[in-house]
Parts: structure tokens; sequence; C-alpha cells
């Protein structure tokens, strides 16, 4: 994943447009976290795909879209997946992680979450 601060400079003008494509489409308030899959992108004026992380508050998701440059502006596609690398919600819905850590406490003695870049 390549975070917010080292995204290739030729790819954040896509990636900021994808980004309030899916607010607008998702009816969602997202902030753009990074980027994957876009180690092979050298030419964002032909079609490519990329996988935009984004969270809201507590809530991160991935998104994988088709990218499709038009002049100086963009059209986006949703790009369905088989069984991605990476889950497209990175978090639980809001209230299942407090219900499925008290089902592991009863048990357990003890739970250990480790929380690595949007995964936990």
């Amino acid at each position: 994943m390549q975070g917010i601060e080292s995204i290739p400079c030729h790819l954040v003008p896509a990636a900021h447009a994808a980004l309030s494509w899916v607010n607008d489409t998702r009816g969602s308030n997202y902030e753009l976290t990074g980027l994957v899959d876009v180690d092979e992108v050298d030419n964002a004026t032909q079609p490519f795909e990329m996988g935009l992380v984004l969270c809201d508050g507590e809530i991160c998701s991935r998104e994988q879209v088709r990218v499709f440059p038009e002049g100086d502006s963009y059209h986006f596609d949703f790009v369905d997946q088989a069984t991605p690398d990476i889950p497209p919600l990175l978090d639980p819905p809001e209230g299942l992680r407090s219900r499925w850590l008290d089902q592991q406490l009863e048990k357990r003695e003890f739970v250990l979450l480790l929380y690595y870049r949007g995964l936990w």
C-alpha cells in the first residue's frame, strides 16, 4: 500500500477525483488514506485500475475502481473482484467489534488485537 504522502504525482488527480466519485456514489464522507495495486500504472492517460483505501472515522474500506481518463477529467466504474487480498471492509460494521470481543472473552482469558494499516 502507498500511503497518502507517497502517492505518485501522476496519480494524485485521478485518486482525488475517484475519492469524490466514490463519496458521491455511495453517499459517504470518506477520506483517502492510501492506494493499492498501482505499482504498474506508469501512464495515467490510459484506462487503469487502482485500489482506494478510504477511512471515515473508525470505519475503513477498500474500493477497487477502474479509471477512464477523458481529457482533464475522469470516468470511473467499480471493479468486481472474486476474493481480494485485502478485504473490501477493513473494519467491522459499527457495533460488531464489541459483540465479537465479548464472545471471545467468554471463551478466553484475554484477547490480543493487532491493528496494522486499517486491518485488525
